[in-house]
């Protein structure tokens, strides 16, 4: 399919491993990491196509993290989906205006994310 490539930050290693199989699946080069300073220098060496962000994550919250690379040119063109518990209205807000692709709150449904990928990459 595209070979794209996609960052998954997620402290939970079970949603990981579900998120690694299923783009994997779907023949995208996926990196993953447990939280947002080890995403920022994950971006130091390589530039996603596509990062999936978790909101609450020990360290550097994906909120952080989001506002950081979003304030850096050669990272904020990068689309971001966040994959969240957090389905509060004030927090889905902040996420978009944040500059967010997508707001995807746990659980999930893995076709919904999936289609969302698809569309913030452009495929479909």
């Amino acid at each position: 399919m595209s070979g794209k490539s996609i960052l998954v930050i997620e402290d939970d290693a079970s949603v990981r491993s579900l998120l690694e199989k299923a783009l994997t699946s779907r023949d995208y080069r996926v990196r993953l990491v447990a939280d947002g300073l080890e995403g920022l220098t994950t971006l130091e060496s390589s530039k996603p196509d596509l990062m999936i962000v978790d909101i609450m994550m020990p360290r550097l919250d994906g909120m952080s993290f989001v506002k950081a690379i979003k304030g850096n040119a050669l990272t904020k063109p990068i689309p971001v989906i966040f994959l969240t518990a957090k389905n509060d209205p004030q927090t889905m807000i902040a996420g978009i205006n944040l500059g967010a692709k997508y707001y995807v709150t746990k659980p999930f449904q893995l076709e919904e994310l999936l289609s969302k990928v698809a569309r913030a990459l452009g495929e479909a």
